[in-house]
């Protein structure tokens, strides 16, 4: 299952937001919210946000589906911050002039994709089922030559000539 959150036009630089989405993706979404929450970062709160909804958009396409979805085997697949517009003001400077200020906006991707389960390991097999499962080798002969009863013949370094 997979869902994805976006937001828009953010007022933070995309700059700024990149260092801690840097730090989230490719992780699972525990320790991803983990990480967020301890980030001294304004931007993560900004993140957990897009998070927060990217989880649950996966479990209302779950719910929609009628699938089983584990919120804790979710991972961060995809994540990236894109520039957004930028808003251009302008503040007074010396002599009648004006100096321009620009506030950067960004945009927040996230992709969460939920892991495939783990494949069940095979039931132990008892260790006298096991011996005799196991055919004895012949000492010194391949396969072939242990059927026919002759050994292999050597091959020379040269090669057919």
């Amino acid at each position: 299952m997979e869902a994805r959150a976006i937001q828009r036009t953010v007022r933070q630089s995309a700059r700024k937001m990149r260092l801690v989405i840097d730090q989230i993706r490719g992780r699972g979404v525990p320790e991803a919210y983990a990480i967020l929450r301890f980030s001294k970062k304004l931007a993560a709160k900004q993140i957990h946000k897009v998070l927060k909804s990217a989880v649950a958009n996966a479990e209302q396409a779950a719910q929609r589906a009628n699938q089983p979805l584990d919120v804790d085997r979710l991972r961060v697949k995809y994540a990236v911050v894109n520039e957004g517009q930028t808003l251009k003001r302008f503040t007074m400077a010396a002599m009648g002039r004006g100096t321009p200020i620009k506030k950067r906006t960004s945009h927040v991707e996230i992709h969460v994709a939920a892991e495939p389960a783990p494949a069940p390991k095979p039931a132990a097999v008892p260790a006298a089922e096991a011996k005799a499962a196991v055919a004895p080798k012949a000492k010194g002969k391949t396969a072939k030559a242990a059927k026919a009863g002759t050994a292999p013949a050597a091959k020379s370094k040269k090669g057919s000539q």
